[in-house]
């Protein structure tokens, strides 16, 4: 395999993400060396299965993604402090401690992959082989639009907010052993995702494949994105065709909590498959992290419920059928804090697996592509209960029976309804923070928790008073310096050329 930069395999060492020469060598049961071995689609594949085996890391979409957006939006809230990951919550980051490297670690880990295989296809093309590697070229250049998607928004400021400031290294070819890559801005990475999303949508095709990326997934990304870059009229567009394709269908009220117990339902745009002997995080699994404190055999840590604030979305209808995959926390047994989705349900016993934690990775959902159409028809001024904001909106607030007896419509839609029953919808699926920091909104933290020890600590956040209550908060927004991670101390010391973010 090619050698790789200084910067991804100094600060691998550093962190001890793997040793050096696991870092070196990613072979498993099904990856392969990209150094000469791809010759054929098939090799190819294998090699694509590796990198997706990666990219279901717990630093990545095996867990750490989902909550971080959950933690840092305000629906998740912390019972005790110290017992591990509340740093995502309290946002005491440094570039010493608390960085989170693993997220630039492990994401350019598998940016580098993936341009190792693209290398390796185009030396095959050029030598001249019949093969067609259109589909695996899709795929790859999805994912890593995919994964920059994360990594611009975590280590650099929102795009409407400032774009031209710095973001994270743009490399999408082979680096040289010496190469000490500089950050790009916020918008030179986002021309990049367009450009790989675009490249990505002509080559992939709408055939899907169970566990990997497809046209349509590619096509909910670019939605995403056309959103973070305010092109809502895009955005939309992109949404009415997926939606219009009836390749997907929207779980009924009946089929909603038992989704969540099977694999690839009607809903999965983007569903990475997690397998027993293979991606199964077991103890570190996104299901055990989110469950009740001591429950699943006792492995769950209780690192984080949902916040008061949620609950009282949720309280607006007591029936509201998305109850049903949650449970009573360790604060009270009346209290429906604990959220039981990557368990496949209350009953823990997963999606079909032997384990219940090897529960597949459910990326994007035709649910978030309904609320993607209802924002961005809102923000294109069209809030019709016919065929704009008000209809997307309706048909994922049937969810909430009490509720939809009063149907929205143009008169009534509002950005605050969407955003509130996106939360409901998408809780624990790791998009809060990023929908709160891309609408420009005050993010409340519950500190006070009811039930909790106390009122947690957050040096520096700000602190609002409700004028009504009384009551005390914390709250950011998107100009709070913290609101984007540090660079850490080990990716600095090892690559001279990288400038740390303001506010650290």
């Amino acid at each position: 395999m090619k050698k790789l930069s200084i910067l991804f395999l100094s600060v691998i060492c550093i962190f001890a993400l793997a040793s050096c020469n696991d870092f070196l060598d990613m072979r498993s049961t099904n990856s392969i060396d990209t150094d000469g071995s791809i010759t054929t689609v098939t090799d190819a594949d294998v090699a694509i299965n590796g990198l997706v085996r990666e990219m279901l890391s717990a630093s990545l979409y095996g867990k750490n993604v989902f909550l971080y957006a959950d933690a840092k939006g305000g629906d998740f809230a912390v019972v005790s402090s110290g017992r591990g990951n509340d740093v995502l919550y309290t946002f005491e980051h440094s570039a010493s401690s608390g960085s989170y490297s693993d997220y630039w670690n492990v994401g350019f880990k598998c940016i580098t992959q993936i341009n190792d295989v693209l290398s390796s296809i185009a030396k095959v093309e050029a030598g001249g082989s019949l093969e067609d590697f259109s589909y695996e070229k899709g795929q790859l250049y999805t994912y890593r639009a995919m994964i920059y998607y994360d990594l611009v928004r975590m280590y650099g400021k929102d795009y409407a907010y400032d774009k031209s400031a710095l973001a994270v290294p743009l490399v999408t070819e082979a680096l040289a052993s010496d190469a000490k890559p500089s950050r790009a801005t916020v918008e030179e990475i986002y021309t990049q995702i367009v450009s790989d999303l675009t490249t990505g949508a002509g080559l992939i095709g709408k055939t899907m494949k169970n566990g990997f990326a497809n046209y349509w997934s590619n096509r909910a990304i670019m939605a995403r994105v056309d959103m973070s870059m305010q092109q809502y009229a895009d955005a939309l567009k992109i949404c009415q065709e997926i939606i219009a394709s009836k390749k997907f269908s929207l779980y009924s009220n009946d089929d909603w909590v038992s989704s969540w117990s099977k694999q690839f339902g009607s809903e999965s745009i983007l569903e990475l498959t997690v397998n027993d002997t293979e991606a199964d995080l077991v103890k570190s699994s996104l299901g055990i992290t989110t469950a009740r404190k001591g429950d699943y055999s006792k492995m769950a840590p209780g690192y984080f419920v949902a916040s008061d604030f949620w609950l009282k979305r949720m309280k607006e209808d007591p029936t509201d059928i998305r109850w049903g995959v949650m449970s009573y926390d360790e604060i009270s047994k009346t209290r429906m804090g604990a959220c039981y989705k990557y368990l496949g349900g209350v009953t823990m016993k997963g999606d079909g697996k032997a384990s219940g934690t090897a529960v597949n990775i459910k990326l994007i959902r035709l649910s978030e592509i309904y609320l993607i159409a209802a924002e961005a028809a809102f923000r294109t001024g069209n809030k019709s209960a016919a065929n704009g904001a008000a209809y997307y909106l309706n048909q994922i607030r049937k969810r909430s029976p009490l509720l939809n007896k009063t149907p929205i419509d143009e008169t009534t839609v509002t950005l605050d309804l969407i955003l509130s029953e996106k939360s409901k919808e998408l809780f624990g699926e790791g998009q809060r923070y990023w929908d709160m920091i891309r609408c420009n909104q005050t993010i409340f933290y519950n500190d006070d928790i009811e039930g909790g020890e106390g009122k947690l600590s957050h040096p520096g956040r700000p602190t609002y008073v409700n004028p009504v209550t009384k009551e005390e908060y914390s709250s950011i927004d998107r100009t709070y310096p913290k609101a984007i991670l540090p660079i850490s101390e080990g990716n600095i010391i090892t690559d001279g050329n990288l400038v740390q973010n303001p506010g650290y």
